[in-house]
């Protein structure tokens, strides 16, 4: 649970015009947090370590781009590091590694992966557009679900059972 008192606006705008202690002061705050998130999405602890790292980079760098207008000052730390971690993701699943097995010529699992990972497009393509949508923000875009609520202007309640549906209707399409 965050500290109640920690104010994240304040810290972001004091990073904005450099001010080095308040980025040391939001490390100590959230880091072990942000750790938490990185590592849940890339499952890989020192790759976690390395996205957090790029996340205060880029939270130092972008901080005078935050807009409170759009959301919350630790939803956006979040959000860094939440796109970092899918970036990550997302570039070592495009990343096929040439071994053994395509010396050999044993390369279904290869095979088998671009099968399954181009029946996720017409598996989306099933789901209603607003449950779609829904389910691009938070995995694509790395969106919390309040944040998709505020988005589509639906009620946090919604959105969080249209994710849970759409998920479940998904692993089903993709079995």
């Amino acid at each position: 649970m965050p500290d109640a008192v920690f104010d994240y606006e304040t810290c972001l705008l004091a990073c904005a015009r450099g001010e080095q202690p308040a980025l040391r002061r939001l490390y100590q705050q959230e880091s072990s947090r942000l750790l938490g998130v990185a590592l849940r999405i890339v499952r890989d602890k020192a790759v976690a370590e390395d996205i957090v790292h790029d996340a205060f980079i880029k939270i130092w760098n972008g901080a005078a781009g935050f807009d409170p207008q759009k959301g919350s000052a630790r939803g956006w730390v979040y959000s860094v590091t939440r796109h970092l971690a899918l970036n990550a993701v997302r570039s070592n699943a495009r990343e096929v590694p040439l071994g053994e097995e395509h010396e050999t010529g044993e390369h279904t699992d290869t095979f088998e992966y671009q099968a399954r990972s181009g029946r996720i497009y017409s598996c989306l393509e099933q789901l209603d557009p607003a449950r779609r949508n829904c389910i691009l923000h938070a995995y694509v875009d790395g969106y919390s679900h309040s944040e998709i609520a505020h988005r589509l202007g639906t009620p946090l309640g919604t959105v969080k059972a249209w994710i849970k549906r759409s998920l479940a209707a998904l692993r089903e399409c993709m079995a």
